[in-house]
């Protein structure tokens, strides 16, 4: 007898075995695999020629099955691996449908160089350029060798450049780190108070300004105060941002009551009531900032001539002061627009990243604002660049695109990204006083000292 056997679901609704592997909830897994090796095999192809099979032969992966790539890909690696890899490329075999492509020589720079990555180092250079051309309204000047930038700051050692064949094969104990450090630190401490030249023509009121936070207006302006003053100069420190920093990093009182900027600008009280002399670093003065800062600029808007409320209270101040920095806030209001009127200098900080061009050009428009309406005598006359980075590209094209917009404007010393610079606010201390022998305090010196030539010679009338 003749056994018939029924049709099952599958024959009647007509699926097939695929389509039953399409439908098992564990073959999902398969294709996603199958698209992410097809995704991957696609960008091979240019990342890494000549160990992935290629399309040109008019095939794809997603035509091999799934559990057949193996063996593809095992005889690309094995033709990849052969011996002669300089002929053309072999066909590959009738079962794969893939050719192979040629293996290239990683060690020539003209084969390995992706092409992305050159273009993307000109599309950075190119970007960071018309940011500056925007802020300044003229093209760039011809900027200095790049070269000139040094990946490691030693300001103190800049103009000491030893040739390779100087160096000696004995090394004496001046040579040791820990030497150098120690000769690093005598001269920023200064014990023999050797001074810096004071400025020509009288007091120099320098505000430090940049709308962009975090690029080291607070840290700079503490810095470049402690460094002058330990030089032979008489400093004060107005700390007019609502947070504060600047008082800590004196190490100066500015709990809500003291009197501070805020009880300056909005009570009118004298510059001199407010000022408390700096602990540690003899010449040195500071207005500390309170948190009551923040509500000045509303409590100001009624008040006439507002805009001139800094700048009667320093021109009434009768001590004898060589520098005034003014912290400004990270922004363009009332209280930068004070700084700017009761200055007859801006200093910039920029750091060397992208991000930190970007609102350039609002505050070089904000200065000529104040200087055509406000304060006929303030121009920027010194721009820092801070935290470069030497291990990255970035850096050494921001800090080139700089120099040759802005010329001699830029001082010569660049501030380095240090963690010394960071872990100095936490003890209540300068850079120049915590550790006077790193790279960050170095720096800073050489940036103050360039700031006192340049004004004993009258350089930034």
């Amino acid at each position: 007898m003749e056994i018939v056997t029924a049709p099952s679901l599958d024959d009647l609704l007509g699926v097939t075995a695929a389509d039953r592997r399409a439908s098992d909830p564990t073959a999902g897994i398969g294709n996603s695999l199958r698209d992410l090796i097809d995704r991957v095999v696609g960008r091979a192809e240019v990342e890494r020629p000549g160990t992935v099979p290629s399309e040109s032969a008019g095939g794809t992966l997603a035509e091999v099955p799934f559990f057949e790539r193996g063996a593809v890909f095992e005889r690309g690696a094995a033709i990849a691996a052969s011996p002669d890899t300089t002929g053309p490329s072999a066909p590959a075999s009738p079962e794969s449908g893939f050719e192979q492509v040629q293996e290239i020589d990683v060690s020539d720079p003209a084969q390995s160089a992706p092409h992305s990555l050159t273009s993307g180092a000109d599309e950075s250079q190119r970007r960071i350029r018309a940011v500056l051309d925007d802020a300044t309204a003229v093209p760039r000047e011809t900027a200095p060798d790049p070269f000139d930038v040094s990946r490691e700051t030693d300001p103190l050692s800049m103009d000491a450049r030893v040739l390779p064949g100087d160096v000696s094969r004995e090394t004496d104990d001046d040579d040791l780190p820990i030497a150098i450090e120690a000769r690093r630190a005598v001269q920023v401490l200064n014990p023999g108070h050797n001074t810096l030249p004071r400025p020509l023509g009288g007091r120099r009121v320098m505000c430090v300004a940049n709308q962009k936070g975090g690029v080291g207006k607070t840290t700079t302006t503490v810095n470049l105060a402690v460094a002058l003053a330990l030089h032979g100069n008489r400093v004060m420190v107005i700390d007019l941002d609502p947070q504060g920093n600047a008082s800590t990093g004196l190490n100066v009182d500015h709990r809500a009551g003291v009197p501070s900027t805020y009880d300056v600008l909005v009570d009118g009280i004298p510059l001199a009531e407010a000022t408390v002399a700096v602990d540690g670093v003899p010449n040195l003065y500071c207005v500390p900032a309170t948190i009551d800062l923040a509500g000045a600029e509303i409590e100001l808007v009624s008040v006439v001539a507002r805009e001139n409320r800094l700048r009667r209270a320093i021109d009434a101040f009768p001590a004898d002061i060589d520098y005034i920095f003014i912290d400004c806030p990270p922004s363009l209001g009332l209280l930068t627009v004070n700084a700017l009127v009761a200055a007859r200098e801006v200093l910039i900080p920029i750091q060397c990243e992208y991000y930190a061009l970007e609102g350039l050009g609002q505050l070089l428009r904000n200065v000529e604002l104040v200087k055509a309406h406000l304060n006929n005598d303030v121009q920027i006359t010194t721009i820092l660049l801070t935290m470069y980075d030497g291990r990255t590209k970035l850096a050494d094209q921001v800090a080139t695109e700089v120099r040759g917009h802005f010329g001699d404007t830029v001082l010569e010393a660049v501030i380095p990204r240090s963690v010394r610079v960071s872990e100095a606010p936490g003890f209540g201390q300068s850079v120049i006083t915590y550790d006077p022998g790193s790279r960050g305090s170095t720096s800073y010196l050489q940036a103050a000292r360039e700031i006192a030539e340049r004004g004993a010679r009258g350089g930034h009338l």
